[in-house]
């Protein structure tokens, strides 16, 4: 370990320097005058008889490095946990059957986490059956599907082209997600079964954790992978890779990570979840509010205490400004949001139940489950509405939304054996 002795700058350990001063340049920037202080839920630090304090002021959550972790990351920088009485211990994982395990087992309280991960585990698949939570969705939209170089050199650059490619081609091709229950396996299966391509029989899949996507196509270990930003837009400044789709493409404003922990530390926990939920809503809000907010959240997210790559791999896509490595550029409305007056947040049923009719489709449950019961148990809505209340975050009228996919499919949750059982392309 290096000390750094008076005056002498050059000895802080690498990667402090950048964070520290984003962080500094943050907390200014933000004009948060409450940051850092313990104010207290709704009550200026006077707890109503004691009725709100945080049963455990201080909360060990899990996060990979990605770019879609921000709000949780920003909501510990600008010291919002802190306003709401509770202090984030980030803890950064490697993959995420880590986060997966250390769920489970009480080494985190809480996650930055997919959401079809915890449904995963929660119906027994992709790890030992537990029952969990969804606190709030952190993001939607912002994953991606990349091919590789090698791929879009010979015209598979997007769905109909790859199809042609594969069956002209007689050998195997591999492509990566990042967890067998998860949501990039999900948006990744579903593409491919949009165009023609059944991703059980027609190709082989393999799971790499997200900060090895790059690494993994750089060597030809696949042909094309789905994954979380900054890893997209990195495989294109690498040279390594085209985006053939984003998955707002899929399904415009889907959900994506979740704040997820057991459910038996939210019903053990609920003032901590309460406060915890509301310094990430206030973190989501604040990172939506400007692009300078968006900016400055991706100079300190870069850092090697987080995703650790160049700023210049995660500002773009965050403020919709996109190329797909073979020349073509766009600005996306429909870019990576962390709150989108609240909606991002919500914990939809109707998400939550999309998830396990895919499960289904794909053959990973057997049977059909009770669906909304499932849901109802895993969503945490009350809790939510509780941590809306608080930051006056507006609360939707419905527990479910409709969606039309980019298939045409509309997804509404009201029928969802028969919509796991429509499609042509299944196991």
């Amino acid at each position: 370990m290096n000390y750094q002795k008076p005056g002498d700058k050059s000895a802080v350990p690498a990667g402090a320097n950048e964070v520290n001063l984003a962080r500094r340049s943050v907390i200014h920037g933000a004009g948060l005058a409450a940051a850092g202080s313990l104010l207290g839920l709704a009550t200026g630090g006077v707890w109503a008889a004691g009725s709100d304090k945080p049963e455990k002021e201080e909360i060990r959550i899990g996060f990979i490095p990605l770019t879609d972790c921000a709000s949780v990351v920003m909501a510990s920088v600008l010291g919002l946990d802190k306003k709401y009485g509770v202090k984030f211990v980030l803890s950064k994982e490697a993959s995420w059957a880590g986060v997966r395990d250390k769920l489970a087992n009480g080494d985190l309280d809480a996650a930055h986490v997919l959401y079809g991960l915890l449904y995963g585990v929660q119906m027994g698949i992709g790890g030992q059956k537990k029952d969990m939570a969804v606190l709030m969705g952190l993001n939607n939209n912002g994953q991606a599907i990349t091919l590789s170089k090698q791929l879009a050199d010979k015209g598979a650059v997007d769905g109909p082209s790859l199809a042609k490619l594969m069956r002209t081609k007689k050998r195997d091709f591999t492509f990566a997600q990042t967890f067998p229950t998860g949501t990039h396996a999900m948006w990744l299966y579903y593409w491919l079964a949009a165009n023609g391509i059944n991703p059980m029989k027609d190709a082989k899949v393999i799971t790499v954790p997200p900060p090895q996507m790059v690494a993994n196509m750089r060597v030809g270990n696949m042909d094309g992978f789905c994954v979380g930003e900054p890893w997209g837009h990195r495989a294109i400044m690498d040279g390594i890779g085209i985006t053939a789709t984003t998955t707002q493409d899929i399904w415009r404003d889907h959900p994506e990570k979740v704040l997820g922990s057991t459910l038996e530390f939210a019903k053990k926990h609920p003032n901590t979840c309460r406060a915890m939920m509301a310094a990430i809503l206030e973190a989501g809000k604040w990172i939506d509010a400007s692009l300078a907010n968006k900016n400055k959240m991706a100079e300190v997210i870069a850092a090697k205490s987080y995703v650790n790559t160049s700023k210049d791999a995660i500002d773009q896509r965050i403020m919709g400004r996109y190329q797909n490595g073979l020349g073509k550029t766009w600005d996306d409305q429909n870019h990576m949001k962390f709150y989108n007056e609240g909606t991002v947040n919500f914990p939809y049923l109707s998400d939550g139940m999309w998830f396990m009719t895919q499960h289904r489709r794909w053959g990973l449950l057997k049977d059909d489950p009770d669906y909304l019961a499932v849901a109802t148990s895993v969503n945490q809505v009350d809790l939510f509405k509780e941590a809306a209340t608080l930051t006056k975050t507006p609360i939707p009228k419905s527990l479910m939304r409709t969606s039309k996919l980019m298939d045409g499919v509309v997804w509404d949750g009201k029928n969802p054996k028969a919509y796991a059982a429509s499609f042509k392309i299944k196991t």
